[in-house]
């Protein structure tokens, strides 16, 4: 979705996808200004034990903006993202995330998973993903 499409997340889901309660009353719990932190989406979809798209799919439908993606993507004021390119990355760093580049792009899940396997940062991962003209996606949250 664009920018212009902002405040239309619902239209992206097929007509009569319907609102799982549980996840809508935790969303309700947390949600501010009409923005969830991706941590707190996860922090739901742990929580509820569904998955975080599911999550992300029941935000669209309650017109929820997400905001602050660990990976420092976007969600960020004054500018869209804070994450900027890492100066150096490794060898190894660079071949686990060419590695795991499916489909011309990292997928987000496997950025968090490469942070891990490597005790760094999920932004360091990202910032790695940045030197390297790497773009993350799919969103394990579904918002790009």
């Amino acid at each position: 979705m664009t920018h212009a499409d902002a405040g239309h997340y619902a239209a992206k889901h097929p007509q009569g996808t319907r609102l799982n309660t549980a996840i809508a009353e935790e969303i309700t719990k947390r949600v501010a200004d009409n923005h969830l932190s991706c941590a707190a989406a996860h922090a739901i979809a742990d929580g509820v034990g569904v998955s975080p798209a599911e999550v992300g799919r029941n935000m669209d439908l309650m017109e929820i903006r997400l905001s602050k993606c660990q990976l420092g993507l976007f969600g960020y004021s004054p500018e869209k993202k804070c994450v900027t390119p890492a100066d150096d990355v490794s060898p190894d760093l660079a071949a686990a995330i060419r590695g795991a580049v499916t489909n011309g792009r990292l997928p987000c899940q496997s950025a968090w998973q490469i942070a891990a396997q490597n005790g760094i940062k999920r932004m360091a991962v990202s910032a790695a993903c940045e030197a390297l003209a790497v773009k993350v996606k799919p969103c394990q949250l579904g918002a790009f």
